[in-house]
């Protein structure tokens, strides 16, 4: 059992090391700009190259301990610093770094500039492979930036497919513009006359009103049943021994025979049916709330002659 749990923890371990060094691999050179004259500043308000990153994966990668370097025989030129939440880059996102060879400034500031620059390497934390690279290009003017005609996508050395002078710069921003209608537009476009929006209104609320019929109808009907299994609880009878419910057969027969002596002609019925008789008294009191009624008799002895 010890030994099991020791393989388990190396193994996930291993799986860990290896999840972060995938993640790290989906990091791409995404645009860079050389002459900054009137573009994007830093957080000091100077205007100098930058270099954008990219990551193309659906994980937030932590980028703390890569090298940034112009150098192919000095990969480790600048190592990004760890122990800062922003390089951690959520998916899908960009970070910038400015080449103004003034790492003092902080942790997006690299140790190099763009102006003599080759090329712009983004390496692993080992130090030797080799994530990303791109050549600099020093013909492109002012505030003119080379990039990836999509986020992420082409090639890792940026001599292939999928690069080309970015018709505007656009530093921590997706390189291709994403022009999307506004919702109410593309309603618009689709319904016109709003019939569509109509119908579907109604037919949620006819269905909510439907569904709310049939649920009030089957708490009412469990409320009823469990009321007669009450109710026979309590009289000590079976609901289920009788097709009438709650009704004892007594009742029935007695209606039973009543209807059977109301259609015989010979018994004695009073004839004044539906009529009261009301019977004058001339007493001022009523008999039913006397308390003569309720006191005690005397007794009184009868002899016999």
């Amino acid at each position: 059992m010890k030994h099991l749990k020791l393989f388990l923890a190396v193994v996930g371990l291993t799986l860990c090391f290896t999840a972060g060094a995938q993640s790290q691999d989906a990091m791409r050179l995404n645009e860079y700009l050389v002459i900054n004259t009137d573009d994007f500043q830093d957080d000091f308000g100077q205007q100098n190259a930058w270099i954008e990153l990219f990551n193309s994966s659906y994980g937030t990668v932590d980028i703390a301990g890569c090298f940034l370097s112009d150098d192919p025989d000095n990969l480790k030129k600048y190592a990004i610093p760890g122990g800062d939440v922003l390089t951690k880059i959520k998916p899908r996102q960009h970070v910038i770094f400015w080449a103004d060879n003034q790492p003092y400034r902080g942790t997006f500031h690299v140790s190099f500039d763009l102006a003599g620059a080759k090329e712009i390497i983004f390496t692993k934390g080992d130090g030797k492979t080799i994530i990303d690279r791109i050549p600099v290009k020093h013909d492109l003017g002012e505030n003119v930036s080379f990039g990836r005609a999509e986020d992420g996508i082409g090639s890792v050395d940026g001599s292939g497919e999928g690069w080309n002078v970015q018709p505007r710069t656009s530093p921590s921003t997706n390189n291709a513009l994403i022009d999307k209608a506004a919702k109410p537009d593309r309603m618009k476009a689709i319904d016109p006359y709003g019939w569509i929006l109509a119908l579907t209104a109604m037919s949620v609320v006819f269905l909510a009103l439907i569904l709310l019929y049939f649920i009030f109808k089957a708490i009412g009907n469990a409320n009823i049943k469990a009321g007669k299994k009450r109710s026979a609880a309590a009289a000590g009878t079976d609901v289920k021994a009788s097709a009438y419910g709650e009704t004892p057969g007594e009742v029935y027969a007695a209606i039973a025979m009543a209807m059977h002596l109301y259609q015989q002609d010979d018994e004695g019925h009073d004839e004044e049916s539906f009529v009261v008789t009301l019977h004058h008294t001339d007493r001022t009191y009523s008999p039913w709330s006397s308390k003569i009624y309720t006191l005690r008799q005397t007794p009184s002895l009868n002899k016999r002659r």
